[in-house]
């Protein structure tokens, strides 16, 4: 087609390129007027979530706030309470040691004769006092919960005649494997035994009434129906002496804890056995050791019953029972029995312990420290102890 026809041709063409770039014009209007109108929907939109937000800002913090006072008003009621309650406990103190203690044995003729006449055949009567050491306990002056280790029987300990600042441990009431730590430091902020030495004894120990003393452990070996004092030198891990306990037909020597036949326990004039057989099955007996040979130098038949006993131990020539009851309650020293006759049971303290989480399972004095290291349902527990003298009390 030659030019002069497109020529001719631009007129009928232009009506229809200006209708179709009025449609395009138009098109993009309406696009353009779209997106105005949702622009503006965002911004409402968003004004509207900004306004929510802040509210709910507002909200939130004025929930912490009153959160915050309640908090407050908790922990107010909290310590309030904790003082009542600290009251209360020494209130109930007060009130327990004001009840007379319960007399130790049943008043019976036929069993204090039966006492008596065993008294004179054992040769008990007098006891020679190696020191004079004339205290007593008159109350418990502190408590301290050093941690929770082992099984919920055991027996924690220092040397009650040595220096030595190491800690023997005897988890469990059958075991062959004590743990020694070198000192309280190490065995209060370790849970795990990594930082303990391990001393593999000869023969296993039963129940928890073991001793460590002048670098000696004093434990005891089940034979049979038989019963053995094994000494044990904690230097060179060798036994240097053992034997059999001259006691027959022995029984577990206290009624909440079957597994201990024999408490070996320390004092300011010695070792002591505390013990029970069924000749007298109602009280413990009591026996006075050689350190050296194990023999037996003397012994007692207490008025001390074995009926809901937890524990025992001696302090200056005096046999202290702690008693509980099966269901939780507060242990306490209920039954006093002196050897040398200085102190007389109903002249004795009602000492009573604060706390109790299951039932103790050993208590071991140490003299030179006056103090009871305990174990009580897997904590180990240490009561410093207030003394007075057996004249004062």
């Amino acid at each position: 087609m030659g030019p002069w026809r497109c020529l001719l041709l631009l007129p009928l063409l232009a009506p229809a390129l200006r209708a179709q770039q009025q449609h395009f014009m138009e098109y993009v209007e309406r696009r353009l007027t779209l997106l105005e109108e949702r622009i503006s929907q965002w911004h409402d939109q968003s004004s509207r979530y900004s306004t929510e937000l802040r509210d709910f800002k507002n909200q939130v913090l004025g929930m912490l706030e009153a959160a915050e006072k309640e908090r407050e008003a908790m922990r107010a009621e909290a310590e309030s309470a904790a003082v009542r309650v600290d009251r209360l406990e020494r209130e109930v103190d007060y009130l327990e040691t004001q009840n007379p203690a319960p007399p130790c044995v049943e008043v019976d003729e036929t069993l204090m004769d039966k006492q008596v006449a065993t008294a004179k055949q054992r040769k008990n009567e007098k006891y020679t006092k190696l020191t004079d050491c004339s205290d007593t306990i008159a109350s418990v002056r502190a408590m301290k919960i050093l941690k929770r280790f082992g099984s919920a029987s055991g027996l924690w300990t220092k040397d009650a005649a040595g220096s030595s600042e190491k800690i023997y441990v005897f988890d469990g009431t059958a075991n062959d494997t004590v743990y020694v730590f070198p000192r309280m430091r190490e065995f209060t902020l370790f849970s795990a035994t990594r930082k303990a030495a391990r001393i593999k004894l000869p023969y296993p120990w039963v129940g928890t009434g073991h001793l460590v003393y002048d670098g000696h452990l004093y434990y005891i070996r089940q034979q049979g129906l038989s019963f053995q004092v094994i000494k044990f030198n904690l230097a060179n891990k060798t036994v240097v002496d053992s034997s059999v306990f001259p006691a027959e037909e022995q029984i577990p020597v206290f009624g909440l804890s079957p597994s201990t036949y024999i408490e070996v326990s320390a004092d300011e004039e010695g070792l002591w056995a505390i013990y029970a057989t069924k000749e007298d099955e109602k009280n413990m007996c009591l026996a006075k050791l050689d350190p050296a040979s194990l023999d037996i130098e003397q012994m007692w038949d207490t008025p001390c019953p074995r009926e809901n006993a937890e524990g025992a131990f001696v302090v200056c020539g005096a046999l202290h029972v702690v008693y509980n009851t099966r269901l939780p309650s507060r242990a306490r020293v209920q039954c006093v029995f002196d050897v040398s006759g200085t102190l007389a049971p109903e002249d004795a303290s009602l000492v009573y312990f604060p706390k109790r989480y299951g039932s103790h399972a050993s208590l071991k004095y140490s003299p030179r420290e006056r103090q009871i290291y305990a174990w009580d349902d897997g904590y180990q527990i240490i009561y410093r102890m207030e003394m007075k003298k057996k004249l004062e009390v």
